[in-house]
């Protein structure tokens, strides 16, 4: 064999060593579902890889790469997240170990650029879907689901140990996800589905963990800010747009092109979770992205949504921005609403001061992508504060079912 054959054979046996020396991808069953303004891969817990059926580092691994994260380049190009806040979500679903419930619901929020899945909330945009293919994948029992009308779907929030109830419509047997209804934030109208998020908090903890409607916030080397901190649906520190130098009609563009304004946002997030209880230290703050929440507030004002829609002050109590994962979101996170809503029913915090004032079971408020109306029950006994139930409509939709692929050795 002359040294050119050699060369060639060579050659050829390391394209073969280097092929065998990587794994070939598997193949999970899954659902891409848009659920209220966010979208999120949805799985079956038993579809999922052995190892990935429990809690821990496979499990993380395995959602990171369907998602595409960590992305230095920020895009989550090679994989099914959508580079924002909103769509770099999952969900896992699987029959109710709890009693009087259909479904347990766990939430991970996918971080973009860094190697982290955060548990440590829910989503309550993607709740509007959990009904819609808990009913689909056979996890509700059949007695349950009506010919025609509406199946609750009682699931319980595993991630903050809550039961919701989606409301969700049955046509023929089937869900129905087409329909006039529109949600700003959503282009397209699509079928009504109720959620009702029960007892948000138990009237064991602490609505407000610092015992306050109103606090000082005290951020070093920032500023000192009055703020309502609350654990309603998600923990969320409400601030004055005012006193930050807002006006509460932002755009996205207005801060997420600011890295000093993220930067200031995510201190204060930080020293609001201390204050909280929720870290035991700053540092703590960066491994818990996901919660708490940090909003702002403002009296009704006129403005132009993010799709160019007219909003006038009569249309809206209250203007609310809030932010999620270091970036102001592009319409309202469910769960913020829920502690919205709460916060508007309580006189004296800066929610119901925003909206007016007084004592309301409902607010209409405003975001960027348009308005939104949340409802909530609550009551005081004994100068405490519980509430009942809060309530939203949203909508859902499967956008493709099948299977998701990664690479075998990727967990």
């Amino acid at each position: 064999m002359n040294a050119a054959n050699k060369q060639a054979v060579s050659r050829v046996m390391g394209i073969k060593e280097n092929a065998m020396s990587h794994v070939p991808q598997i193949k999970i069953p899954a659902t891409y579902m848009r659920g209220g303004t966010s979208k999120g891969v949805f799985f079956n817990l038993s579809d999922l890889p052995t190892l990935c059926q429990v809690p821990g580092e496979a499990r993380d691994n395995m959602l990171l790469r369907v998602i595409g994260s960590p992305d230095p380049y920020g895009k989550q190009t090679d994989g099914m997240g959508g580079a924002t806040s909103s769509t770099s979500k999952t969900v896992i679903l699987a029959k109710s170990q709890q009693a009087d419930h259909d479904v347990d619901y766990l939430f991970g929020q996918v971080a973009i650029d860094k190697a982290f899945v955060d548990w440590s909330g829910n989503c309550g945009n993607l709740t509007a879907a959990v009904g819609s293919f808990a009913i689909s994948s056979g996890l509700i029992n059949a007695d349950r689901i009506p010919e025609n009308g509406i199946c609750e779907v009682r699931i319980w929030q595993k991630n903050i140990s809550k039961t919701i109830i989606a409301h969700v419509p049955i046509t023929q047997g089937e869900v129905q996800e087409t329909g006039d209804f529109e949600l700003d934030g959503v282009t397209f109208p699509a079928a009504e589905v109720q959620v009702d998020f029960v007892a948000p908090v138990d009237p064991s903890e602490a609505m407000f963990p610092t015992g306050n409607l109103v606090d000082d916030l005290v951020v070093p080397d920032i500023g000192t800010f009055k703020a309502t901190m609350i654990t309603a649906g998600i923990p969320t520190i409400f601030l004055n747009a005012d006193e930050i130098g807002y006006t509460g009609t932002e755009l996205q563009e207005a801060i997420n092109g600011d890295e000093k304004a993220l930067l200031r946002f995510e201190t204060i997030r930080a020293y609001g979770a201390l204050k909280m209880g929720l870290i035991k230290g700053i540092s703590e703050a960066a491994s818990r992205q996901h919660t708490p929440k940090v909003a702002f507030v403002a009296p009704p004002k006129a403005y132009t949504s993010s799709s160019g829609k007219n909003i006038t002050a009569s249309d809206i109590d209250l203007q609310v921005r809030a932010l999620s994962m270091g970036k102001l979101h592009h319409a309202m996170m469910g769960t913020a609403a829920v502690a919205i809503g709460t916060a508007a029913a309580i006189p004296g915090t800066l929610v119901n001061i925003a909206a007016g004032s007084g004592e309301r079971s409902a607010v209409t408020f405003g975001h960027p992508s348009g308005t939104l109306k949340v409802g909530a029950l609550a009551t005081s006994i004994d100068g405490n504060w519980t509430v009942k139930k809060v309530s939203m409509s949203r909508s859902a939709r499967v956008l493709m079912e099948g299977w998701v692929r990664i690479p075998a050795d990727c967990f």
